[in-house]
C-alpha cells in the first residue's frame, strides 16, 4: 500500500509570516489518516519552519542540495547542513534547475546519491517540455531522466526514491494534464520501473507536479497511479494546501 505524500514547493517565495499561518492551520487541523504533507521552503526559512512547523503533521523539505559534505562552495547547501533542520525530503532535478541552473542528468544522480547517503528522501522530478509533448516524444523523454538515476541504484535504494512527474508546460501556466494525460505517463514510469523488479512498480510513489490546485486535485489524485501531488502555488494558500491535503485521504 503506498502512502499518499502531498508536497508544497515553495520555491523562491514565503515569509516567516506565512510559516506562522501554516502552523496555525494545521495545528487545527488533522491530516487525513495515512497522507502524509511536506512544505519545501527556501533555505533561508529552514530554521524558522523546524521552530514553528514542530507541532504539526507537516515535514519539511529543501529545494536542492550540493553534492559535497563541506568546502569551497559559496552559496551553496550540503546535506548535513540539512541534516540539522531535521528536512525529511528533497528536490533532485526540479525542472527549473535543470532549464536555469544546468543540473545535468549526472548531476541530478550525484544529488540523489547525497541525498540518500545521507538519510534524505529525494524527489526526482522529471518531466517534458510542451515541444517534447506536440513531437509525441513524452514517454521517451520521461523515461530517459528517470533511467539516468535508477538504472544507476542498486535495489535498496531505488526503493528510497520519490518521483514527480512535472510537465514542464503545465507549471506555473495554469495549464494542467488532464488526469487522463497524467495518468497515462504515470502509469507508464511504473511499468517501465517494474523491469527492476515487481516490487519497486508496485511500492514507488509518484507525485504529479503540473499546477495542482485545490479545484483538480481530488480528480487527479482519483487517478490509480497518482499517488500524491507535487504543489508550486497552491501550497502558498494554507487553505488551498489543506483542502488538496484532504483530497489525498
Amino acid at each position: 500500500m503506498r502512502t499518499p505524500l502531498i508536497a508544497g514547493n515553495w520555491k523562491m517565495n514565503g515569509s516567516r509570516a506565512l510559516l506562522e499561518a501554516f502552523a496555525e492551520t494545521f495545528t487545527a487541523e488533522a491530516l487525513p489518516e495515512g497522507v502524509k504533507a511536506a512544505l519545501i521552503v527556501p533555505f533561508p526559512y529552514l530554521d524558522a519552519a523546524q521552530r514553528t512547523l514542530e507541532t504539526t503533521p507537516l515535514a519539511l523539505g529543501a529545494q536542492t542540495l550540493n553534492v559535497e559534505v563541506s568546502g569551497a562552495h559559496t552559496g551553496e547547501v550540503s546535506a548535513p547542513m540539512l541534516n540539522e533542520f531535521g528536512v525529511r525530503y528533497v528536490l533532485v532535478g526540479h525542472s527549473e534547475r535543470r532549464a536555469l541552473y544546468g543540473d545535468s542528468d549526472e548531476m541530478i544522480l550525484g544529488r540523489v546519491n547525497t541525498a540518500l547517503g545521507h538519510d534524505l528522501t529525494p524527489i526526482l522530478c522529471v518531466g517534458e517540455t510542451l515541444e517534447e509533448r506536440e513531437a509525441d516524444r513524452t514517454m521517451t523523454v520521461v523515461l530517459a531522466q528517470v533511467d539516468a538515476v535508477f538504472d544507476a541504484l542498486d535495489a535498496a535504494a531505488r526503493e528510497r526514491v520519490v518521483i514527480a512527474y512535472e510537465p514542464v508546460w503545465a507549471i506555473g501556466t495554469g495549464r494542467t494534464a488532464s488526469p487522463e494525460q497524467a495518468q497515462e505517463v504515470m502509469a507508464g514510469i511504473r511499468a517501465h520501473l517494474s523491469r527492476h523488479g515487481a516490487r519497486l512498480g508496485e511500492s514507488l510513489v509518484l507525485l504529479y507536479g503540473g499546477s495542482m490546485n485545490a479545484a483538480n486535485a481530488a480528480e487527479l489524485l482519483a487517478k490509480p497511479d497518482i499517488d500524491g501531488g507535487l504543489v508550486g502555488g497552491a501550497s502558498l494558500k494554507t487553505d488551498d494546501f489543506l483542502t488538496i491535503c484532504q483530497s489525498a485521504g
